[in-house]
């Protein structure tokens, strides 16, 4: 950790020179003497730190000499990181004075003859610095020299030069799938068989409860996680639940996740007796499967209150525990209880072999197999090892290197308890390069089983400095490239990938990983809780997650505070609460880099951010559940800011309505995030937004409506084309120069957008100059995803619209078209939703995409529209009445036209909603072979009886559900009740009302869920 430290320190003094260069600013003789020999000494201490680092687990001395180096390292850090502020914060003063002459001439021209007294004081600031940095740097360096001095006390082995931790990328995949289950076939079985009810009398116990028991990286969760997902155990059970547990055990926690494995949570429900209450509501009648993962307490009394709600639970229910104390599985009365054993060392083989081998040469496999099976010896029967072991082997290839690591010192180590569980996790630790170790280390400051977002913890190393930028190569993909690294050595596991697959998105850490990080990062990282004893001396820490619960009966001593308040040289804290008290504490931390608050709810909680201007080094600002309708001013000073991040609070009383008007200070800002559910449309962004062209991400821009010389206008955007990610426009009007200002088009990095215009006054309304505007704002050719919403020109479309090739998903919203566009044409969309266009009466040749002339060709070529299309919605179109589809007259010149044309053959998911006046389908439809068809109130009356019956009973399409009619399942028909199969508001559509876009928004949350769960059932 030190060696990433001190290669953050030598970067900082070449970024300082660099900036001292520009601006002219000459240091205090001396100065510059003090920082040559400063250089002199962290390279000389870090030629030697990968040997001390490695020798620091076993010897005492070198430890507390790495703790002396951490310690001034972190204090050089600062000094540096405050050197560097108040030159960047002369620079934007600069800039403002040069904004303010030039809005008066005169005052100009005198500036440039007399100084200003701002600019003789900003020339007082610039000595007065130099003069306090001087001084601190010369005693810094006292300290370091005789660190230095030290290093020759332990004789370290130098590796200056040497590359450490390099991966080389595999050419195919990253990962490899590690879920077949070795050795455990008849365990498995076993299992399986309990849970499916057989050998078990139900009247023991109901509903029963079986553990799993054994050691730490054993195999347990793995083995729940299978059962969990066997083909079996998912159909004989109504409901699976998985809660992880951990320690402590907290009830409410735990109910609360049952409750909302049901989709049943809510935030006002606090109390354990009205959340078991619920927990009864929810599970009555049905057959569950829940699964405890990592149980710890043996307190009983803490189960008692569980056992009880669990028996509203129907027949047949069972409960799973994973923990490794045998006392936990007879405390919580385990009808059964199977012990885990180690497995045998061809079970160990067999997993390290699959991941050390993955696309290597059969040859060198042959040539590596002795050496390989030597070293799967050392797992010891534990799969976490066997694992862990083959991601470390899986990048090096060659014989010398896989004997190396079987005769490393790391199997030598004395401490027994390091030896059988960390030794493996010690090689791959040492065999990363040290900004990646401290990348890891950094992750026990989140709790055992933590869902980690890989843009989190990007954001997080990036605001600790971890990440060395350089010219070639982005902070942030520089980072993502450390998480798939670490993702590679099996550091992390249980992946959650995005939407197509490309990248993770989520994941955990196994409880063995995280207890190494723990033990890593011993006096760095802490997780203090209200309720529990707190370590004697908090001075050394540098990240922590302070949790406390308002309605908690531990009240917060005094001492509790003292204690947190010695840790003056905090880098993160996550502050987890709802006190007023907690709040200022932040104050104390001066240091920080990263800040997480949640939940600011009241006047009181929300001025404490005024304070925050104190904190100068704040890199990471997250504001969860926020409930202020305004961001203090403040907040501009804060000129280090690289990641703000606000979520609102669901409570719907409140909402942020203006941004400060100085952010245009905010240079250094990458990642500019707001969470604010529906209520963006009256957010006001600042005039001087546009300069912030670091930003990378932007998830919403509010055009200003109205005149407001304090609002910033669409415009703000033209500068900002590092965006990269979603966008949300809201609020567009009718000025198409700022339309063509914003010059959306440059924004490369965009991949989704929405365009939203101000909404209608009332349903007739007509705008054509939104025609101006939207042609105006061409997105970047490779855009992915694009929403447009309140659009009421009559009859123009973007011209720019069939040039976006690489277009996958659209959505149109709320228009006043009276005829679609040729959409057809665009060759990769696979996924298009059309609602509520009120004036279009007819959809025909021109949606596919066929000119008149196609129509009447005799030629034989091919033509395929909406070639990649999967999924086609269309809601609330009141005046719809037909769809011809290929249009013309049936018979042969429509047989003639099909027989030229195909159309959607891939469709697979066709939904009509709320369409009250359609009466015809197009009978190219009749050609594709559906999924699945959905018509919810939709098709009335006399269509209904006349073709609807026909429609049912084609044979081609799959699954068709159709409210409040009939539904075709597996070639059937049957009456079906509305309101039971969507489960009352749950899936029913509310009448759209435009005027509302609060009503809209969730409408639109509620279908997207439907379409989830039936694209899940496909």
């Amino acid at each position: 950790m030190a060696g990433s430290l001190i290669s953050a320190l030598l970067g900082q003094l070449s970024s300082i020179t660099a900036r001292e260069a520009e601006q002219e600013i000459r240091l205090v003789i001396g100065v510059d003497e003090e920082v040559r020999r400063l250089e002199g000494n962290l390279l000389t201490v870090l030629a030697v730190l990968d040997d001390a680092e490695k020798r620091q687990v076993e010897e005492h001395a070198v430890s507390l000499w790495l703790e002396k180096l951490k310690e001034v390292s972190y204090e050089m850090d600062d000094v540096l990181d405050e050197w560097n502020t108040a030159m960047i914060k002369l620079e934007i003063e600069k800039e403002v004075e040069d904004e303010n002459a030039e809005k008066d001439t005169d005052v100009k021209k005198v500036c440039s003859f007399i100084p200003s007294l701002s600019c003789c004081s900003r020339q007082v600031n610039k000595l007065v610095m130099r003069h306090d940095i001087a001084h601190k740097i010369k005693q810094l360096n006292e300290i370091l020299d005789k660190i230095t001095r030290e290093r020759e006390m332990y004789g370290f082995e130098s590796t200056r030069g040497a590359a450490q931790g390099l991966v080389e990328r595999p050419k195919t995949t990253s990962f490899v799938d590690v879920s077949d289950i070795c050795g455990r076939d008849r365990v498995m079985d076993d299992l399986v068989s309990i849970l499916l009810g057989k050998g078990v009398k139900e009247e023991e116990q109901s509903p029963p409860v079986f553990s799993l028991v054994g050691m730490g990286g054993i195999g347990k969760t793995s083995l729940a996680q299978v059962a969990y997902n066997h083909d079996q155990v998912k159909a004989h059970f109504d409901k699976r639940i998985w809660v992880c547990v951990s320690e402590p055990f907290d009830q409410c926690a735990i109910a609360k996740a049952i409750i909302q494995a049901f989709g049943g949570a809510d935030p006002n429900i606090t109390e354990l007796q009205s959340l078991l209450e619920k927990i009864c509501e929810l599970i009555g009648g049905k057959k569950f499967f829940l699964i405890l993962d990592d149980v710890w307490t043996e307190d009983d009394t803490k189960w008692v209150s569980f056992k009880e709600a669990f028996k509203c639970g129907s027949q047949g229910s069972r409960i799973l525990v994973t923990t490794r104390k045998e006392r936990v599985a007879d405390k919580i009365g385990s009808v059964k209880t199977i012990n885990l054993e180690v497995l045998s060392e061809e079970d160990c083989w067999l997993i390290f072999k699959k991941i050390a081998f993955f696309n290597k040469d059969p040859t060198l496999c042959q040539q590596l197999e002795n050496v390989g099976r030597k070293i799967a010896e050392k797992c010891k029967g534990l799969p976490l090892a066997a694992k862990t072991l083959g991601s470390l082997m899986r990048f090096k290839n060659s014989k010398e290197e896989w004997k190396r690591v079987l005769d490393s010192c790391w199997w030598q180590i004395k401490d027994e308890e390091i030896k059988s569980l960390y030794a493996p996790l010690l090689l791959s630790y040492y065999d990363l390069s040290s900004p990646l170790r401290q990348c890891f280390k950094f992750c026990a400051v989140f709790s055992k089983d933590y869902v980690f977002s890989r843009d989190e913890l990007v954001y997080m190393w990036m605001a600790q400095g971890y990440i060395m930028s350089n010219t070639y190569m982005e902070m942030e993909i520089m980072a993502q490239d450390y998480f798939e690294k670490l993702a590679m050595r099996s550091f992390f596991q249980d992946f959650e990938k995005d939407k197509d697959e490309a990248n993770i998105k989520n994941c955990k850490m196994h409880d063995i990983v995280h207890d190494f990080a723990q033990l890593m990062s011993k006096n760095e990282c802490f997780i203090i809780n209200f309720d529990m004893e707190l370590a004697s001396n908090y001075k050394n820490a540098r990240h922590l997650r302070l949790e406390y619960n308002i309605y908690s009966e531990t009240p917060i001593k005094s001492q509790f505070l003292e204690s947190i308040y010695c840790a003056q040289n905090l880098r993160t804290l996550y502050l987890l609460s709802q006190s007023d008290e907690l709040f200022t504490s932040y104050q104390h931390f001066r240091c920080l880099r990263a800040l997480t608050l949640n939940g600011l709810i009241d006047d009181v909680s929300i001025e404490f951010l005024g304070l925050l201007e104190i904190l100068i080094h704040l890199r990471y600002l997250n504001l969860v559940n926020y409930y202020g309708s305004e961001l203090p001013e403040t907040i501009c000073n804060l000129c280090n800011l690289q990641i703000l991040k606000i979520e609102m609070s669901p409570r719907l009383q409140n909402y942020l309505r203006t941004l400060p008007q100085g952010m245009s200070k905010l240079i250094n800002l990458r990642h500019f995030i707001l969470d604010l559910s529906r209520f963006t449309k009256n957010l006001k962004f600042p005039r001087g937004f546009g300069r912030l062209t670091s930003l990378r991400t932007l998830t919403y821009f509010g055009e200003g409506g109205e005149d407001d010389s304090e609002r910033g206008k669409l415009g703000e955007l033209r500068n900002l084309n590092h965006l990269q990610g979603s966008l949300k426009i809201y609020g567009l009007g009718s000025d198409v120069c700022e339309a063509n200002n914003a010059q959306l088009k440059k924004k490369i990095g965009l991949r989704t957008l929405e365009l939203r215009f101000n909404e209608r006054d009332g349903r007739e309304i007509i705008r054509e100059e939104d025609a101006l505007v939207l042609n105006a704002l061409e997105p970047p050719p490779d855009l992915e995803d694009l929403t447009i919403k309140n659009y009421l020109a009559p009859t123009m479309f973007p011209n720019w619209m069939m040039s976006l090739t690489n277009l996958k998903k659209l959505e149109i919203w709320n228009l006043s078209l009276e005829h679609l566009p040729p959409l057809g044409k665009l060759l990769f969309l696979e996924s298009l939703t059309i609602r509520n266009l009120d004036r279009l009466k007819k959809v025909g040749a021109e949606f596919l995409g066929i000119e008149e002339s196609e129509k009447k060709e005799k030629d034989d070529i091919l033509i395929t529209l909406f070639p990649n299309l999967i999924s086609l919605s269309f809601y609330g179109m009141i005046e719809w009445e037909e769809w011809n589809g290929i249009g013309g007259e049936e018979g042969e010149e429509e047989e003639d036209c099909i027989r030229r044309f195909t159309i959607m053959p891939r469709l697979q998911y066709l939904r009509i909603e709320s369409c009250l006046v359609l009466n015809s389908l197009p009978n190219f439809l009749r050609r594709i072979t559906l999924q699945h068809l959905v018509i919810v109130e939709s098709l009335y009356s006399e269509w209904m009886e006349r073709t609807g019956e026909e429609w049912l009973k084609i044979s081609n399409i799959r699954n068709i559900d159709c409210y409040p009619f009939v539904k075709k399942d597996g070639g059937e028909l049957r009456l079906q009740d509305h309101e039971e199969e969507f489960d009352g508001d749950d899936d029913k559509k509310e009448e759209s009302n435009e005027d509302e876009v609060d009503e809209e928004e969730d409408d639109k949350a509620l279908h997207d869920k439907k379409e989830d769960d039936e694209a899940e059932h496909l």
